[in-house]
């Protein structure tokens, strides 16, 4: 047992380093799955255990997973940019963008989970999950709106969930997880938004800052029959501390909460090998106003940091997953996956989403675990996030003068580790 928590924390002061350099944006910027089976999923499986890294996903599935330590690292590589069609009108009291195609840099990341189970009695478990969020970030080598090079921002988010399950009337449970959350933003390059800031000082090129909060998840598993299972999971709204050093910039003063979102699901066994997983999730953006307020009229009527002031437009996202996986001959399991979200991004927002382009809509993913012994396995997940583009408006300047196109692309390549006890 000693040597199972000391290697628990070693797992987390790794991630603990590891977590500043990395990022995720997929649905919107929510990881598109947590745990490497259920990313080979396209991320459906609030239905199904896989493991310890269940808990990020929904917290009562560790009572049906058992006990066991799941570790592991994903690279992950976004590709975005922007172009502008159209030239500057140089009117008074317009924005124009220089012209031309702008590609961010910072192309690989990575993302490392840690996960632990223990069963506490034959219907309780108890674990710990070590996950990340993040990905409103770019880089883009060029004084974008006329400020200083290189011009982007970056959002990252790490949560430590502590979490219980309880197993009852022999194929129900119930699970609940305290979210322990840190975050972290830097912006670069937006110097001449200065004019509509409350406080010009904070809004950008200061050193990053940090804000902390604590929400909940909590969750419902039942396997109905031998063929069928049901499960779904709510997250609440959690409260952040503010960016003191962005108060100049985001909507209330530097507030940043994380969205409250859900996820509901089915699975389904036509054969005992085989499992059929079907999620509908919502990441509800709309209920924070430094991620939601449109830019316009806000910018006119508001300052940058007023409650009122401009944000980044995003609407709610509402994402279908289905996934399948199907456990072979000699140990492998083999899974794969589509989902297909609208992305939360207005055709009118995309002047400041250039700092933000999370605009991809359709996720492809392959998996597949391999055994060793009796209680060790090797897993593997790949997901290509289809190439999709939104166009719009310059909506600084003069009517149909300037085009802004935003692109974004990804792929990501998970390996993970799981040990049952």
């Amino acid at each position: 047992m000693r040597t199972r928590f000391a290697l628990v924390a070693l797992l987390a002061g790794l991630l603990a380093v590891a977590m500043p350099a990395s990022l995720m944006a997929t649905d919107g910027y929510f990881s598109h799955g947590f745990g490497t089976e259920q990313k080979g999923m396209a991320g459906a499986g609030v239905a199904l255990w896989f493991g310890p890294m269940d808990a990020a996903t929904n917290p009562a599935a560790g009572v049906f997973s058992g006990p066991g330590l799941d570790f592991g690292a994903a690279a992950f590589n976004p590709n975005r940019d922007f172009q502008v069609t159209g030239t500057p009108s140089g009117y008074p009291g317009t924005f124009g963008l220089a012209p031309g195609r702008v590609t961010s840099g910072s192309k690989w990341f990575a993302l490392p989970h840690a996960a632990v189970t223990w069963k506490l009695n034959p219907t309780t478990a108890f674990g710990v999950a070590l996950y990340g969020n993040g990905g409103m970030n770019t880089t883009y080598d060029a004084s974008v709106f006329g400020g200083s090079v290189p011009t982007g921002v970056n959002v990252m988010q790490v949560f430590v969930a502590p979490n219980v399950s309880k197993k009852f009337a022999g194929r129900h449970a119930v699970g609940a997880s305290l979210l322990l959350a840190y975050q972290r933003f830097d912006a670069r390059g937006l110097q001449a938004f200065s004019m509509f800031s409350s406080a010009p000082d904070k809004l950008t090129n200061n050193s990053p800052a940090n804000a902390f909060g604590v929400g909940v998840r909590v969750g419902y598993l039942g396997q109905l029959s031998r063929y069928l299972s049901v499960g779904a999971s709510y997250q609440s709204r959690t409260k952040m501390t503010k960016f003191d050093n962005f108060s100049g910039l985001f909507a209330e003063h530097g507030g940043f909460d994380i969205p409250s979102n859900w996820v509901v699901g089915i699975a389904v066994k036509p054969a005992p090998v085989v499992d059929i997983a079907v999620d509908l999730q919502q990441v509800r953006y709309s209920e924070v106003k430094s991620i939601a307020n449109p830019l316009l009229p806000n910018l006119m009527t508001a300052q940058l940091g007023d409650d009122n002031g401009a944000g980044f437009g995003w609407r709610n996202m509402t994402t279908l997953k289905t996934g399948a996986q199907y456990r072979g001959a000699h140990g492998f399991t083999w899974r794969g996956g589509y989902s297909y979200g609208r992305q939360p991004v207005p055709s009118s927002e995309v002047l400041f989403n250039i700092l933000a382009p999370g605009v991809v809509e359709q996720h492809v993913t392959f998996g597949l675990s391999k055994e060793i012994g009796e209680r060790k396995a090797i897993n593997l997940a790949i997901m290509r996030a289809l190439p999709h583009t939104i166009s719009g408006p310059n909506p600084l300047e003069a009517p149909g003068q300037q085009q802004i196109a935003l692109s974004m692309n990804q792929w990501e390549y998970e390996v993970s580790y799981s040990v049952k006890f």
